[in-house]
C-alpha cells in the first residue's frame, strides 16, 4: 500500500464503470440475531478505511485503546476508499499558515460560509463542530500524524483561502501517513471484509456485526461468515453511494448511468442501507453533488480538479458555443455544476501562464501532475487567444470581448455581471500563453446520509441515538446541506471520526 499512488489507483478504477459497480451491490438483509458464540471480539469496530475510519482508529489509540480493542475492516482489496483519490487539501480557519500569508479567517467565518452554501439545510450543531475544531484538526494532522502541508489555496464558495494542501496534492498525503502511524502502533486494516448485517439486542442496542472475510468485490457471495462483537460500538465510515446508480436514482431520478462518477468503484452505500434496516434515520438523501471541475477528457476524479479549483478567480469560465461567460467562477459547486448542465455541453476555463505558474503549479498541483495533465491533453496550452478560439471553434470576436471585459473586472476587483471574487495576486489575462481545461460535471458527493448528533451517534427514526452505533464522513447527512464546500468534507470526516472514537470510549457497554 505504501507504494500506492493516486494515479495508479485511478488507473485501476477507470477499468470499472458506474453501471458495473451498481450491479455489484450486495442485497442488504435485515439485522441478524446475536450468535450463540462470537467469532471475534474487539472494542471499537470501524467499517471503512478513508479519512473518517483512519482518524477514528488513531484517536482511539491515543485515548489508550489496546491493539485488540481497535478493528478496522474494509470490503475492497486496498485501503483508502474515496479519500486516497481526494484532491489533497483540508479546510481550517485561523491557522498559522493563513496568518503567515496575511489571510484573516476565523471559525465564525467558516461556519457562516458552510451555512450559506448549505442553503439553510445544514444542521447547525454539526457545522459548528467542524468550524470550531478545524484548526485543532489541522494541528493534529501536522503534529501527531505527520502530514506535510505546503500551501493555503482557494476553493469556490469560501470567503478566503483556507484549503490547506498537502505536498503531493493527493488524498494519499493524508491516508499514507495515517496508515503508517497505525502500523507503527500494531494496527492494520483487514481488507476484503464486508459487513452484511448489524446485530442488535432486544433493546435495539448494537452489539456487533455479521461479516464475511475473504470477500471479493463483484462476487457477492464470496467470503467466510464471521461474527464480530464490538463492546465499544460500531462506526460506519464506509462513504456514500455515488456509484450505486439504482440507489442514487431513487433519490434523484436524473442521475442515471449517463452520469459517471468521481468515486471509487466500491462507493455503493450498503452500510447506510444496513443501518436503515435497524431503524436509523436518514436526512437529505436527494442532495447529491456534481463536481463542476471534472473534465470529459479523462475518467474518474482525474487531475483536472487540481487545476480548475485554483484557476477560479484567475480566469474566465466560458461557453465555447458563444465565447461568453455564463456563471460566477468562484461560486459554489452546485451553482457551477447546475449552470454547466443547463448549457448542455462542456464548458471551458482558462488563464494565462503567469497565473498558472504562480498560483497553481507547485501549490495546488505538483509539477509531475501538471506534466501529466499536459501529456494526456486534459490541459492544453495555446500561444494566443486566437489559437485557442480556433481549436475549440469559439467565436473569436466574442471571446476577445469577454477576455477584455474580465480583465477589466480583475483590475477593478469588481464583477458587476456575476460577482466573481478576485485576488490581489492575480495577473491579468492580457497575454499568452494560455492554458485551458474542458469541464463536464460528474456525480461526486452524497450530502445526505445517516442522521447523527454532535457526538457522531446515529439517530433512530424516533429521534433518539442508537446505542453503540456511530457514523462519520460521507455516510452521514446534515452537515453540508445542499452544497458541500470544497475541502470541508475532509475536515468533516476526520473531526467526526475522532469525535465518534472519543464518545465510544466513554459510553456504557451494551449487554
Amino acid at each position: 500500500m505504501t507504494n500506492q499512488s493516486r494515479r495508479a489507483f485511478l488507473g485501476r478504477s477507470a477499468l470499472f464503470s458506474a453501471v458495473a459497480a451498481a450491479s455489484a451491490v450486495a442485497t442488504p438483509a435485515f439485522s441478524a440475531e446475536a450468535p450463540q458464540k462470537w467469532d471475534e471480539t474487539t472494542g471499537l469496530l470501524i467499517i471503512g478505511t478513508g479519512f473518517a475510519g483512519l482518524a477514528a482508529a488513531l484517536e482511539a489509540h491515543y485515548l489508550g485503546a489496546k491493539n485488540d480493542e481497535i478493528m478496522i475492516v474494509e470490503k475492497m482489496p486496498t485501503p483508502g476508499g474515496n479519500s486516497i483519490i481526494n484532491g489533497g487539501a483540508v479546510a481550517a480557519a485561523g491557522t498559522d499558515m493563513q496568518k503567515k500569508d496575511g489571510i484573516k479567517d476565523s471559525a465564525d467565518l467558516l461556519y457562516s460560509d458552510i451555512l450559506k452554501a448549505g442553503g439553510g439545510l445544514c444542521h447547525p450543531e454539526l457545522a459548528r463542530r467542524i468550524a470550531d475544531e478545524s484548526v485543532a484538526n489541522y494541528e493534529w494532522l501536522r503534529d501527531k500524524v505527520g502530514v506535510k502541508f505546503k500551501a493555503v489555496t482557494y476553493h469556490g464558495g469560501h470567503s478566503v483561502k483556507r484549503s490547506h494542501a498537502v505536498t503531493n496534492n493527493s488524498g494519499s498525503g493524508f491516508v499514507l501517513p495515517m496508515l503508517e502511524r497505525l502500523k507503527e502502533f500494531g494496527i492494520e486494516p483487514r481488507l476484503r471484509v464486508i459487513v452484511d448485517q448489524i446485530i442488535v439486542n432486544d433493546k435495539k442496542e448494537v452489539l456487533g456485526v455479521k461479516a464475511r472475510t475473504g470477500y471479493r468485490f463483484g462476487k457477492e457471495n464470496t467470503g467466510k461468515v464471521t461474527y464480530i462483537r464490538a463492546t465499544k460500538g460500531v462506526l460506519i465510515a464506509a462513504g456514500g453511494f455515488a456509484q450505486n446508480v439504482k440507489y442514487r436514482m431513487s433519490q434523484d431520478p436524473r442521475l442515471n448511468e449517463k452520469f459517471t462518477s468521481t468515486n471509487h468503484r466500491g462507493a455503493t452505500g450498503e452500510m447506510i442501507m444496513e443501518a436503515q434496516e435497524i431503524g436509523a434515520n436518514t436526512v437529505q438523501m436527494d442532495w447529491i453533488q456534481l463536481g463542476p471541475w471534472t473534465s470529459p477528457d479523462e475518467q474518474g476524479f482525474g487531475v483536472a480538479p487540481l487545476f480548475v479549483e485554483s484557476c477560479v478567480g484567475y480566469g474566465p469560465m466560458i461557453d465555447p458555443a458563444t465565447g461568453k461567460r455564463f456563471i460566477k467562477e468562484t461560486g459554489n459547486r452546485k451553482v457551477r455544476a447546475d449552470a454547466i448542465v443547463a448549457i448542455g455541453h462542456p464548458c471551458l476555463i482558462y488563464t494565462c501562464e503567469a497565473n498558472v505558474m504562480k498560483e497553481i503549479v507547485g501549490r495546488n498541483m505538483t509539477q509531475k501532475l501538471f506534466e501529466h495533465a499536459m501529456n494526456t491533453k486534459v490541459l492544453r496550452k495555446f500561444a494566443t487567444l486566437k489559437e485557442m478560439a480556433d481549436f475549440y471553434k469559439i467565436p473569436y470576436a466574442e471571446l476577445e470581448k469577454t477576455n477584455t471585459t474580465f480583465n477589466g473586472y480583475m483590475k477593478a476587483k469588481k464583477d458587476p455581471e456575476f460577482d466573481c471574487q478576485f485576488f490581489d495576486d492575480a495577473s491579468l489575462n492580457d497575454k499568452g500563453p494560455f492554458y485551458a481545461v474542458r469541464l463536464w460535471p460528474r456525480v461526486h458527493h452524497c450530502m445526505g446520509g445517516l442522521e447523527i448528533n454532535d457526538n457522531a451517534q446515529v439517530m433512530s427514526v424516533r429521534s433518539t441515538p442508537i446505542k453503540g452505533l456511530y457514523a462519520a464522513g460521507e455516510a452521514t447527512g446534515g452537515v453540508h446541506g445542499m452544497v458541500r464546500l470544497g475541502t470541508v468534507a475532509v475536515a468533516d470526516c476526520m473531526i467526526f471520526g475522532r469525535i465518534a472514537a472519543r464518545h465510544a470510549w466513554l459510553a456504557a457497554i451494551p449487554s
